[in-house]
Parts: C-alpha cells; sequence; structure tokens
C-alpha cells in the first residue's frame, strides 16, 4: 500500500502499554495511513535485532521510515530496535526524568514491570469481571443484580467487545443484553431491564455500518439487509428517547472511548489496571 506509515508497538511485554499510548498519538493524524504490528516480549538484543529486521523489512515494502512505539526497559534491547533506522518514541521517556527528580528515586529497569501482578485482589476482580462479561454476554444470563452496567442494543453494535474491555481494564461487571425483533416492537423497555434502569446505557450505530458487519457474519440474510439494519436501529433509538436511556454512537467511536462515556455517564469510578 504505498504511502502507508508503518507502526510497530515494540515490548518486553505483552506490548499493551505501548500499544494504547501509540494508538492515542496516531489519532491525531488523519491524513496518514498507518499499518499497525504488535511485536511482544522483545526481552533480548537477539530477539530486539530480529525485530528490527522485520522494521527494516517494512520500511523497503512502504517506502516510508518505520515508526517504533517501544516499551522496553532494557536500553541495549533499545539501542537494537534504533539500529533499524525506524523513528524510535519511548513511551516512558519523557516522564521518568521528571519523576525521578521529584521522588527522589531511580525507577528499577525491571522486564515486564508495567503488567505485573501487584495486587491480588484487584487481579481477582478483573478475572472475575471477566467471567462475568461471558457469562452475561448477549443475554445468556438475565439475573442482572450483580451488573455494574448493562449495554443495550440490536445485534453486532459494539456490546460485547465494550463489556470485555471494561472488564479487563477497570474491573467493571458489564452485561449486555441484545434487543429482540419482539423487543422492538414495542417502545418501553423489555420487562427484564426495567428493575435495572440505572444501569443502562444504550448504544447505536450507523445502519450502513451495521449492514457491512452483519454482512461479513451472516453474508445474504436478512439480518444483513440494509433495510432489516435500518429498521432496527430507528426502533432501538426510538425506545431509547421513550425511556430516557442514555445512549453513544459506536459508528465512528473506538472501545476506548465508549468505555469512558459509559463510566461517565453511569458515575462508575474504578481504577485502571
Amino acid at each position: 500500500m504505498p504511502g502507508t506509515r508503518a507502526v510497530f508497538y515494540v515490548s518486553d511485554g505483552t506490548g499493551i502499554t505501548a500499544e494504547t499510548i501509540g494508538h492515542s498519538l496516531l489519532t491525531q493524524f488523519t491524513n496518514t495511513r498507518f499499518e499497525s504490528i504488535r511485536i511482544s516480549f522483545v526481552d533480548s538484543v537477539e530477539r530486539a535485532e530480529m525485530a528490527a529486521a522485520r522494521i527494516r523489512a517494512a520500511a523497503l515494502t512502504h517506502g516510508t521510515r518505520p515508526i517504533v512505539i517501544n516499551s522496553c526497559m532494557d536500553a541495549n534491547v533499545g539501542a537494537a530496535l534504533a539500529e533499524s533506522g525506524a523513528l524510535m518514541l519511548d513511551v516512558f521517556e519523557p516522564f521518568i526524568g521528571p519523576l525521578e527528580r521529584e521522588l527522589g528515586e531511580t525507577r528499577e529497569h525491571r522486564i515486564g514491570q508495567a503488567h505485573a501482578i501487584v495486587d491480588f485482589d484487584q487481579y481477582h476482580r478483573r478475572i472475575n469481571a471477566m467471567n462475568f462479561a461471558l457469562t452475561h454476554d448477549d443475554g445468556m444470563s438475565v439475573d442482572y443484580d450483580g451488573a455494574d452496567v448493562i449495554l443495550v442494543a440490536v445485534s453486532r453494535a459494539g456490546k460485547t467487545p465494550t463489556c470485555v474491555y471494561l472488564a479487563l481494564q477497570y474491573g467493571i461487571r458489564a452485561a449486555n443484553y441484545p434487543l429482540t425483533e419482539e423487543d422492538l416492537e414495542h417502545d418501553n423497555l423489555p420487562a427484564r431491564l426495567r428493575p435495572h434502569r440505572r444501569k443502562l446505557f444504550g448504544l447505536s450505530i450507523d445502519p450502513v455500518r451495521l449492514q457491512q458487519i452483519r454482512q461479513e457474519r451472516r453474508p445474504n440474510s436478512r439480518y444483513a439487509q440494509l433495510d432489516t439494519c435500518r429498521r432496527e436501529v430507528a426502533a432501538a433509538e426510538k425506545m431509547f428517547r421513550a425511556e430516557r436511556i442514555p445512549t453513544l454512537s459506536t459508528t465512528n467511536t473506538s472501545i476506548e472511548e465508549i468505555a469512558s462515556k459509559v463510566m461517565t455517564t453511569l458515575g462508575i469510578s474504578r481504577v485502571m489496571f
């Protein structure tokens, strides 16, 4: 793809930190096409040299200088990566010096520290929240007493990935309820949701985008027809308005943004893991 800029998220751990920060940065540049590649567990010079070879190959393929967003702690690993000739962006470097001066403490260069299990109670809360999200996915379980939030939407509007993100990142017990054709015949909430009104958050989506997503899942089905998508989205939005359920369109909104809006609107406060 001519003109595409390869972006490598390189880490001595999972790479989640580098990718999260890097994605936030790159979304500010809308006129450039990016190809994202995550290289995890680069915890030795040898692996860094292998990663550097991939980065150089990407430069030849695209004809543009790659970008490396790096969260590796070992300076030797960073130096080996820099041999690739890419633009090197260390996600921690701008903050380490000021923090060391402020705290009077030198950082520890521990591999994987950013995602180490520091607090087992928090870790188990996150795992329990993930199990809750999976158990309560797409209306499989409708026992919502333990839920922090219930996402309500038509099928394929982004409920499941948002619930998983809320669980893994914040330990939030998120359930989701798929609006069926029967539900959408009425303007009022389904009976099983009414006792949990304060936990509800509606997700909507552009019908054309919904049709594209459904077409990938069930090609040429009635479920994926544009008329079906338009009818379902319109009925869902009408219900949300009638019941005064807070709503957000997921069409051009990242999962991170959706989760933040849900938490802010419902007054849910959690510490990011």
